[in-house]
């Protein structure tokens, strides 16, 4: 059987960038969603049966963000305003450590626009971005089933970064719920100290109350250290209740033991707290005001330099349309790039090739579903930046 090594995308006419997902709506969906948007999504899900996979539908111009989901994930790692990822390293002691990426795995989560949702990455597509001295790849190493790796490094704070994420939605009648099958890793290279977790799931409710929530049990375990981390986020039930919606209970134990050394309570869009059970003494360990507001949108520093698979290039016409709200332009455009995918995957089939991802070596896991291991340890700089972590400013940039 012959193997490819990666796919071959067409470059467009420039990079299009939008603001990151915010707590503060920079990108919010008011910028972007058609009018009377419950009526148009139930329609649009008319015809397909409670618990189908929904992973296939492909969704109008209309419901889409300007933004491939490569860049979401992305995105949750290197958009913040403070520095939040260092602290997992620059803490004295493990217990302080695992309290630090216990804070930096909720700064990940973000509050996604309802009704509107990012492009479904083509196979092969990538994202790569940096910030300070962090370097992010995200790749789509499949399609069917949709897998997206992602590997993040920090030379300066000797920090390493694996994720290897399967988004798996289903339709539910009055929701849509999307279990995120597959782990998340992150490695404290100085301190020989491996951090692995799983993701909540994602709730998009459209009845009797229009919400998006992040819902379900993680589990934040070191096995260097015998510590774990266990959070359980809860959403509205039925109706809204302000101390339920988005609201985060947890612990922190001995894995051991199961001794419980502090409690964790709060809410992952405004602050989360732990109490120190021994001595009841209390600590905000997350400010989500401060870490996920005002987020600064990336910037091209190197264009010739930008892969031709970079998910901003690749999907740039369709974003540049969708920002100018011209939908059919958007349509011929997106029909396009699909169309094109669709024909490459029967050429690929005709030929009995096998594709293979250019940075990720990927396989099925019993444990969590799926792993992935990069090609290579260090991530290098990427010719698209964020400047720094402080003095945001909230734009979008044309390149």
């Amino acid at each position: 059987m012959k193997q490819v090594k990666e796919e071959s995308l067409e470059r467009g006419d420039g990079v299009v960038l939008t603001a990151p997902l915010s707590l503060d709506g920079n990108d919010s969906d008011s910028d972007y969603k058609t009018p009377n948007i419950i009526r148009r999504i139930l329609s649009l899900l008319s015809a397909v049966r409670p618990g189908s996979d929904l992973t296939r539908l492909q969704l109008p111009p209309q419901f889409n963000i300007p933004k491939s989901q490569l860049q979401l994930y992305g995105e949750a790692v290197y958009c913040v305003r403070s520095d939040m990822l260092s602290k997992c390293a620059e803490e004295e002691t493990p217990l302080g450590r695992l309290v630090a990426v216990a804070a930096w795995s909720i700064s990940t989560l973000r509050p996604l626009p309802f009704g509107v949702g990012p492009y479904n990455p083509l196979l092969g597509e990538t994202h790569h971005v940096s910030v300070g001295s962090l370097n992010v790849l995200v790749e789509q190493v499949s399609h069917h089933p949709p897998v997206s790796a992602l590997c993040a490094t920090d030379a300066k704070h000797n920090i390493e970064i694996v994720w290897c994420q399967s988004p798996i939605p289903k339709f539910c009648g009055s929701y849509i719920e999307t279990e995120v099958v597959g782990k998340r890793q992150i490695k404290l290279v100085d301190k020989s100290e491996t951090y692995v977790a799983n993701s909540p799931k994602l709730i998009i409710r459209f009845l009797p109350f229009s919400s998006v929530e992040w819902i379900g049990n993680v589990t934040i375990r070191c096995q260097e250290t015998d510590l774990e981390a266990q959070l359980s986020y809860k959403g509205n039930s039925f109706w809204p209740r302000p101390s339920v919606h988005r609201s985060i209970k947890g612990k922190i134990v001995r894995s051991s033991t199961s001794e419980t050394i502090y409690d964790i309570d709060g809410h992952w869009d405004r602050s989360v707290m732990v109490k120190d059970v021994a001595n009841g003494k209390q600590t905000t360990i997350y400010n989500a005001k401060e870490t996920i507001s005002g987020l600064k949108t990336p910037i091209v520093k190197d264009p010739k330099a930008v892969s031709t698979s970079e998910s901003s290039l690749v999907w740039s016409e369709v974003s540049r349309a969708i920002l100018e709200k011209r939908w059919d332009k958007a349509r011929e455009c997106k029909s396009e790039i699909e169309e094109r995918q669709r024909e490459i995957a029967k050429e690929r089939k005709l030929k009995d090739e096998k594709w293979i991802p250019k940075h990720f070596t990927v396989f099925q896991s019993k444990e969590c579903g799926w792993d992935c291991v990069p090609n290579n340890n260090v991530v290098a700089p990427a010719p698209i930046v964020v400047n720094d972590y402080n003095h945001f400013v909230n734009k979008k940039i044309y390149d």
